[in-house]
């Protein structure tokens, strides 16, 4: 696992804090930095339509694929949730990409 920030360091408000963070693998981290992978702030993952309908191996299809529409998991006490303001922004990067 590593930590994610939901707005970039070279944004204005991407501070290295938890609730600027989520956990994801390194291959779902670096599909969200790309903008590959996107979580909508109600914390459903969404994939770019291209790569949806992308053919490819096991890889494609079971690491990315299958999350599509998918929920995340979050922590029970509200100050570790990540900010819902900062999903909102980065998830409109994601839909400009």
């Amino acid at each position: 696992m590593e930590a994610a920030h939901i707005l970039p360091d070279k944004h204005p408000e991407g501070e290295p804090s938890i609730m600027n963070g989520i956990a994801l693998c390194k291959i779902h981290h670096a599909a969200y930095d790309r903008h590959i992978l996107g979580i909508r702030p109600d914390l459903v993952v969404e994939l770019r339509a291209d790569i949806r309908q992308e053919i490819d191996g096991p890889m494609l299809k079971y690491g990315l694929q299958e999350f599509h529409g998918a929920g995340l998991s979050i922590p029970r006490r509200m100050e570790l949730r990540p900010n819902p303001k900062f999903l909102e922004e980065r998830y409109a990067m994601f839909r400009a990409a």
